[in-house]
């Protein structure tokens, strides 16, 4: 274990994404300056209000950090967290999660408590535990990456979300009007375990998080926490076709589709079948951005610290809900 992860009192450097959750900046501020208080926990907060500051914010508080040998917070969603995790991998320093986002699968998949109270509790008590992360070209992934269709659902669901607001069903609805387009399929050439295959998918999407393959119904959902990734296509279908595919996933019955192809790995290469194709918009847990192909899916070598209940204990009783 690195030498900063094994103090018990470290001060907190907390990057707080004020854009993330329902406008509650203000109630989250108070709990975190409480809570600290009533424990005797010093602190820091590193707030982001413009997503054009976000990687500096990030980059002082690590360093801030590492010279104190103290623990880096990411208060906010799946992107803030995964933005976090890229710094704080290989910086010896722990991580600990405030959730703030919409659907915080990785904060639940760990058993960390959405409410902000209950969060900081536990991070206050609890130490710091190797957990897997993936890698495509080297970008952290913790919950999944993505090309293709999931990655555009995703890009088109921040537009409806500044319309209509973040919340659960904003993005659902988004999911459901961009899915339904047609969406031509992509010829990929795919390597892995030693084996080579053409693959004709609207999207692929790989995993690295057992909730919420468990969710969708892909079996072996365990697979991510026994040292793999497991990696989803989607082979071209019509309209009604895909809206079957979205009926059997809300029914946790994903993997029983005959549309759906799925494999587990722990290194996997992507590139396009057909010439001309030089890059992709890859999505990183809800966070799109341009990448060279070919795109090179893996296990990390190291893990993320993350503090987090031991086994056997829950953050609170609806931690994983």
């Amino acid at each position: 274990m690195p030498p900063c992860l094994s103090h018990q009192h470290s001060k907190l450097f907390i990057v707080f994404n004020v854009r993330s959750g329902r406008g509650r900046a203000q109630a989250v501020r108070a709990t975190i300056a409480r809570v600290c208080a009533e424990n005797g926990r010093d602190y820091q907060l590193f707030e982001i209000g413009r997503a054009g500051r976000l990687a500096a914010q990030i980059r002082e508080a690590v360093d801030a950090a590492r010279a104190a040998s103290g623990i880096v917070v990411a208060a906010g969603g799946d992107g803030t967290i995964n933005a976090v995790a890229q710094a704080v991998m290989g910086s010896g320093c722990a991580m600990g999660l405030l959730p703030q986002g919409t659907f915080n699968y990785f904060s639940r998949t760990h058993a960390i408590p959405t409410d902000t109270e209950e969060a900081l509790s536990l991070l206050l008590r609890a130490r710091p535990v190797p957990v897997q992360a993936g890698l495509v070209n080297e970008r952290v992934f913790l919950v999944n990456a993505s090309l293709g269709l999931y990655a555009r659902v995703l890009e088109e669901r921040e537009v409806y979300k500044s319309r209509y607001g973040r919340s659960r069903w904003v993005a659902l609805w988004a999911a459901l009007v961009t899915a339904m387009r047609r969406h031509p399929g992509w010829d990929l050439r795919i390597e892995w375990r030693g084996e080579e295959r053409i693959v004709r998918t609207t999207t692929l999407f790989v995993g690295n998080n057992a909730l919420q393959l468990e969710q969708v119904g892909m079996p072996r959902p365990e697979a991510v926490e026994q040292g793999e990734l497991t990696a989803i296509a989607l082979k071209p279908v019509g309209r009604l076709a895909m809206f079957r595919l979205m009926v059997h996933g809300a029914l946790s019955r994903l993997g029983e589709a005959d549309e759906v192809m799925h494999a587990s790995f722990r290194a996997m290469t992507v590139s396009a079948a057909r010439p001309g194709r030089r890059r992709a918009k890859v999505a990183t847990d809800g966070e799109v951005q341009p990448m060279a192909m070919p795109l090179h899916f893996r296990v990390a070598p190291e893990p993320l610290w993350l503090i987090k209940p031991a086994p056997g204990e829950d953050g609170s009783e609806d931690a994983r809900r």
